[in-house]
């Protein structure tokens, strides 16, 4: 079905005011005269690339590892809140439990579901990490074997792994994933500035939550999060002003060229406060946080629209670069070609915001759907 809309486009070559036209599930064409951010926002009809969101336990009280149809009404619930793709992500548990959690949210990958976000795949935090850095992790890491890996990714693709370095055979492992085409993330983990180093020499290409459940920067003991100030192109980072303070997000902003955002989001994610699941977790929502009984920050409650917000109103990015951050960097870390960008020939995956940046209208590969 072909659709037309009118309003101040952010391409890949800045803003134009004018006409993007949809035909089924992509972009056909863009025409318009140039634009500014400025004009855009005193309009108030901003259609940027839907989000792209690689960290999602959970959402609207469903959360990924329930297997059923949970991923299908969590991939629902962040379409409302403009994520147009994301990566299931799931917990660390007994392996048996991982695997029953992939092979129920596989056909999700395969099908879209509909009304909801497209499951670019996997991604697998947990259980190959490090017992002392555990985070909101249940007490179930151990260390991975190829075969291991290899037979996850059989029952569903996984577009992301999240591996502590530092643990026996961990390293080896990250070049023989490389050599399979998986991306590999550098988290939870306890490994020094050294073994992050080697890490990143050995293929990992970016880090899981930054800053959160990794050893520290310390100015003689850098930690993995030096590392990664020093020598990552890439690293997520939870935009929500719990997890990381805003001084620190814009230390990464500028030594991370390619630092892009996620929500870590639990099922609590677009529900009142109250307890909810999260793995094996019981997690509390409360003041905008979700967290262990013993305050240990558990995920988050995060959307990308509000993520978008957070840049743009608390960190003062433009909302051009705020939209690279959210959607088009992240779409570029797993090869989601097509995706994370307005331009002819790509999914016709965008978000339709007013001009105080609230969502008014999004489309999935063409398909309409009810904002939140």
């Amino acid at each position: 079905m072909a659709v037309e809309l009118r309003g101040h486009v952010l391409t890949p070559d800045g803003w134009v005011d004018g006409e993007l036209r949809v035909d089924g599930t992509r972009i056909v064409g863009i025409d318009g005269r140039p634009s500014d951010e400025a004009a855009a926002r005193r309009d108030g009809v901003l259609i940027l690339p839907g989000f792209v969101d690689l960290h999602v336990h959970g959402g609207a009280g469903r959360d990924t590892m329930e297997g059923g149809d949970a991923v299908a009404a969590i991939a629902r619930a962040h379409a409302r809140h403009g994520t147009t793709s994301l990566a299931a992500t799931t917990m660390t548990a007994p392996v048996g439990e991982i695997e029953s959690a992939l092979r129920a949210l596989a056909p999700h990958v395969t099908h879209r579901p509909e009304g909801g976000a497209r499951v670019l795949g996997v991604h697998l935090e947990g259980p190959y990490i490090n017992p002392a850095r555990l985070g909101a992790q249940p007490d179930h890491a151990r260390t991975a074997t190829l075969e291991d890996v290899l037979a996850l990714h059989a029952l569903a693709p996984l577009v992301l792994v999240t591996i502590a370095p530092e643990m026996p055979g961990h390293l080896e492992l990250i070049v023989q994933l490389r050599a399979r085409g998986l991306v590999v993330q550098i988290g939870h983990s306890a490994a020094s500035y050294e073994d992050g180093v080697a890490a990143l020499g050995a293929g990992a290409s970016g880090f899981t939550h930054l800053f959160n459940a990794m050893s520290g920067l310390h100015h003689r003991q850098p930690g993995l999060a030096g590392a990664a100030l020093a020598h990552a192109e890439r690293a997520e980072i939870i935009p929500d002003l719990q997890h990381v303070h805003p001084g620190a997000i814009r230390a990464a902003l500028r030594a991370i060229p390619g630092l892009y955002c996620v929500t870590d989001s639990t099922s609590a994610a677009g529900m009142p406060d109250g307890d909810y699941r999260l793995g094996r977790h019981v997690v509390t929502k409360c003041l905008g946080a979700v967290r262990l009984a013993d305050g240990t920050l558990a995920g988050s409650a995060l959307t990308m629209d509000q993520a978008l917000r957070n840049l743009v109103e608390v960190l003062g990015l433009t909302i051009a670069e705020a939209s690279r951050r959210t959607s088009t960097l992240a779409a570029e870390h797993v090869g989601a070609h097509g995706r994370g960008v307005l331009r002819a020939g790509a999914f016709a995956d965008l978000v339709v915001l007013d001009r105080d940046l609230r969502v008014r209208q999004v489309f999935v590969e063409g398909e309409a759907l009810r904002p939140a």
